[in-house]
């Protein structure tokens, strides 16, 4: 396996200029996921890195070689596509050894590859089965197989699950994070889905207009986003984000709302500064509905507009100087819309974000 360096790597289509100067080193048998919005540049940086793209300025390693000029094929990774690019001719077994046979590895060397990759990933009583018998998700573990038995140094996924309903997308998550386990391998992961992203990566990095904004593991952008574009991308549901000014020990979001500076933010702000103020629904929880009522708390009385039921928790739907925002209530109960509540905001859980740039103040 191999570490993946990419040093200052630019890519222009013509004079559009479509990923930025990027560097990123990513680890021995780390699971990286580069997430981001659509035209964010993350398919193309994973192209590039693949051979599929040519760069058009910079440096990509892998291990210790350069690749910039290697074509895909000598470059030791393993593909699997969003739309699993099975040929519908072949068995489950000819799919996974199709390369292999083409590489003119020896029959028994490649049967036994083949059993390896079916083992793994559960796909020995679908061997002699073709693509039209198998369900999406047996099909992508047939394009995850024909990437295994080449025992590549990298392997890279472009949006594999996008094709795959709810139900099935939570499945692959489990069976690629098991996959990553068993192979020991460096993994390369391209995803529009923060959820995913979320839940497979040792590090995110996060992708906007062809920059990286932020690389760290998923808890790290969760719970410290560098600005209010990472606070708003990561995280199911968004930040919440309200304008404010700060007003002596005090932030105004509205008129008649004004809630403490957190104790720990009083010295990173000035009077009379526009602030963005941030937090999360977990943050937001009606009295006595929260997972605690300590540290800095602010109470706020708010109408419920809409209540999602979700089983051990129910989202509220309020808003604040006429901006939506979100909270739950956990252990719920049953609420009316129109109702209100006395909801009590975890302040030293709050952000502070500058107003201009967006950048974070205080996380």
């Amino acid at each position: 396996m191999a570490n993946v360096t990419l040093d200052t790597v630019d890519k222009f289509y013509g004079k559009h200029q479509a990923v930025h100067g990027i560097s990123l080193d990513i680890a021995d048998q780390e699971f990286v996921v580069l997430v981001g919005p659509s035209g964010c540049g993350k398919s193309t940086t994973l192209r590039m890195i693949a051979g599929l793209e040519d760069i058009s300025g910079g440096t990509i390693s892998i291990g210790d070689r350069v690749v910039n000029d290697l074509p895909p094929r000598e470059r030791n990774i393993s593909m699997v596509f969003q739309n699993y690019a099975l040929y519908p001719h072949m068995t489950v077994g000819e799919n996974l050894g199709f390369s292999l046979k083409i590489a003119k590895m020896p029959d028994a060397e490649i049967a036994s590859a083949v059993n390896e990759a079916a083992q793994i990933l559960g796909l020995d009583e679908l061997i002699d089965r073709k693509p039209a018998e198998l369900s999406g998700g047996q099909r992508q573990r047939v394009a995850m197989g024909r990437a295994i038995v080449r025992h590549p140094e990298v392997f890279l996924f472009d949006e594999p699950l996008s094709n795959l309903d709810a139900k099935l997308r939570t499945q692959m998550r489990v069976e690629i994070k098991k996959l990553h386990k068993k192979v020991a391998s460096t993994i390369i992961y391209v995803t529009h889905d923060q959820v995913e992203a979320m839940t497979l990566a040792d590090r995110i990095v996060l992708m906007r207009d062809g920059h990286i904004v932020q690389v760290g593991t998923p808890l790290e952008l969760f719970n410290k986003p560098v600005d209010v574009f990472v606070a708003t991308f990561i995280g199911s549901p968004p930040m919440n984000i309200l304008d404010g000014v700060v007003r002596g020990d005090q932030i105004q979001l509205t008129d008649d709302l004004a809630i403490k500076i957190p104790s720990d933010a009083r010295g990173l702000v000035q009077d009379g500064q526009a602030i963005k103020f941030g937090f999360r629904a977990d943050n937001l929880t009606p009295k006595g509905h929260g997972v605690s009522d300590e540290g800095e708390i602010a109470t706020i009385d708010l109408e419920v507009s809409l209540a999602e039921p979700l089983g051990t928790e129910t989202l509220l739907f309020a808003e604040i100087g006429g901006v939506e925002v979100q909270a739950k209530m956990l252990n719920p109960r049953s609420v009316k819309p129109g109702e209100t509540l006395s909801f009590q905001l975890m302040l030293d859980k709050c952000h502070i974000f500058d107003a201009d740039t967006g950048a974070a103040i205080r996380g």
